[in-house]
């Protein structure tokens, strides 16, 4: 090979060879630190312990980054400004972004879990139904969350006019960690919110659950549309991985709890125990499978709650890409 040819030889690998390496894919993830999160966690631990369940079920040109949210609606603007490309995430937020945005923005793709979810009085209150409540302070984890607006719906259901900014009852959103310190020091006649936390307010402030939402959806998996146009074979493979990785858990419950618990620490930097772990593990019920029927439930209570004007056509909110 004379001169000229090593050089063509050696400019072409020049140019070739980073193509191949941009070749890989990056998968954005959002989760929130909730037991209801039970996929998410697994695999973000497995991802953080370098033995990622995506990673190995994508090929090794794919690599997974995680992003954590405190609740639905803030994790669905990710989704909106493309920071991320898939979430798991409650129904209601995501109901409220397919809604507004006329079914453009995001798809349902798989269920995740259900239960989890309750609301807690302060123990002794008297507190027993809608009615009670009024003048009371509630806190939810995020305005227009998926435990948000279960309570605003709750409360209206039962005679009580509730506003975004006020009404018969005062509703605050305040971040899950802060729930507990506040409910402590009775700052807060009642918390609605979601596993790990209904159980420590039980277990650390002596909480009594009032309603418990045993059998609604808790947690769906969200895709962008972008997302899914632009790499939809990458997101099936994904929501393939997902489901395998529920079966999985629902066969090592054992296994998954301690990877739970660790992970939660490390998000959380604080320790939780494997009773508490335990406890919360009770009230969640993992499953793959969407329900429309559900879902218009959720539209409903939107509607009371006045996040959702007109119910939407929701023939699109699912997409079975797997």
């Amino acid at each position: 090979m004379n001169l000229m040819m090593w050089v063509l030889w050696f400019g072409y690998l020049l140019v070739t060879v980073p193509h191949v390496a941009a070749a890989g894919e990056t998968i954005r993830v959002g989760h929130f630190p909730n037991v209801t999160h039970v996929q998410s966690l697994v695999a973000h631990h497995l991802s953080r312990t370098g033995h990622g369940w995506f990673e190995q079920r994508l090929g090794p040109d794919v690599k997974i980054e995680w992003y954590i949210y405190n609740a639905g609606p803030s994790a669905m603007e990710a989704i909106l400004a493309d920071s991320i490309d898939l979430t798991y995430v409650g129904p209601s937020p995501a109901l409220n972004v397919y809604t507004k945005s006329n079914g453009e923005e995001i798809r349902i793709v798989s269920a995740a879990a259900a239960g989890g979810a309750a609301l807690v009085v302060q123990p002794d209150s008297g507190l027993k139904e809608p009615a009670h409540f009024r003048g009371k302070t509630i806190a939810t984890p995020q305005l227009g969350n998926t435990q948000d607006i279960a309570c605003r719906a709750w409360l209206s259901n039962g005679g009580l006019k509730v506003t975004q900014t006020g009404g018969d009852a005062f509703i605050i959103p305040t971040p899950n960690p802060d729930q507990l310190t506040l409910f402590k020091s009775k700052k807060l006649d009642a918390v609605w919110t979601v596993e790990p936390w209904v159980s420590r307010l039980e277990r650390d402030a002596g909480g009594k659950v009032l309603v418990e939402q045993s059998k609604d959806s808790i947690t769906v998996l969200v895709s962008g549309v972008k997302f899914l146009k632009k790499k939809r074979d990458l997101a099936a493979k994904f929501v393939r991985a997902h489901r395998e990785l529920t079966e999985w858990i629902l066969s090592h419950p054992d296994e998954a709890k301690q990877m739970v618990r660790q992970e939660l620490a490390a998000e959380t930097k604080a320790d939780v125990s494997p009773d508490l772990i335990a406890q919360a593990w009770r009230r969640i019920v993992l499953t793959n499978d969407p329900s429309i029927e559900e879902y218009r439930h959720f539209v409903a209570d939107a509607q009371r709650a006045g996040f959702i004007r007109t119910a939407p056509d929701l023939s699109r909110l699912i997409e079975r890409v797997h």
